[in-house]
């Protein structure tokens, strides 16, 4: 039987705190893997998501910041030196939240520059500080969440898919690059996931669902295992895909 194995390997997670972080800490956990978990400001939820992993009998450590500064990146990187060394896979999830999202001629500048700092700024700066180790080791794993949305482009989503387009941009050029050296470059692109959070109360997502042709919303897990997959040996040849995780809502064509 196949298993997904990530038995001496880090992970640094960006976002760990929030819904569908938390989901895949505990999956790269349950994997094998030790976790480096940046949050921002949820002190509480990072700490409960810490001592899940720990219950699994992996190791972990806390960081916070601002992945879309440099010196917020530095020091994750600082705290991987100086706990359980630099990482071998790279989760890039973390995000700046702009809801309520509004149309072009109504969206705030701050929103856009926002998105570009979280989304394209966080990969660079991510890149910059844990590739040169991965290059090193010639062996590596960056993984980009993505979104459908950068393929629906549907009114007033055009801060957040300016980021995860230029985030797109980012990590498919990337991949070129740091493919010769043993690392992969992929990104996972949810749908509208349920979460915990959302099991506690009934969604009005009836359209939603009735426009996924596996007509239901996914999970947090059922995102999370494909990270795990993309971060493991299994997928050693899938190197700057673009996968989708939303039941076929939107479809990559040839």
């Amino acid at each position: 039987m196949l298993q997904i194995d990530l038995s001496n390997k880090v992970a640094v997670l960006t976002g760990a705190s929030g819904q569908l972080g938390r989901v895949m800490a505990r999956t790269l956990a349950r994997c094998g893997a030790d976790l480096i978990l940046h949050y921002f400001k949820d002190e509480a939820s990072i700490n409960q998501v810490m001592l899940d992993v720990m219950a699994l009998g992996r190791r972990a450590v806390c960081v916070p910041g601002d992945v879309g500064s440099e010196a917020g990146v530095t020091a994750i990187a600082e705290t991987a030196r100086r706990t359980l060394g630099m990482p071998d896979i790279v989760v890039i999830n973390a995000v700046q939240q702009i809801h309520p999202w509004s149309v072009v001629i109504e969206e705030s500048i701050e929103d856009y520059e926002s998105q570009f700092r979280t989304c394209v700024l966080q990969s660079v700066h991510l890149a910059k500080a844990f590739v040169p180790e991965l290059k090193r080791k010639g062996w590596g794993r960056v993984i980009g969440i993505n979104t459908e949305c950068s393929m629906q482009m549907f009114e007033t989503y055009s801060a957040y898919v300016a980021g995860k387009r230029g985030m797109d941009g980012v990590l498919r050029v990337l991949a070129r690059e740091v493919g010769p050296f043993g690392i992969t470059v992929n990104q996972v692109a949810p749908g509208w996931t349920v979460s915990e959070k959302d099991l506690t109360k009934p969604a009005d997502d009836e359209s939603y669902r009735q426009s996924v042709p596996l007509r239901r919303r996914g999970t947090d897990t059922e995102v999370a295992n494909v990270v795990a997959f993309l971060a493991s040996d299994l997928s050693s040849f899938v190197h700057g895909a673009f996968v989708p995780v939303c039941g076929g809502n939107v479809m990559p064509t040839i």
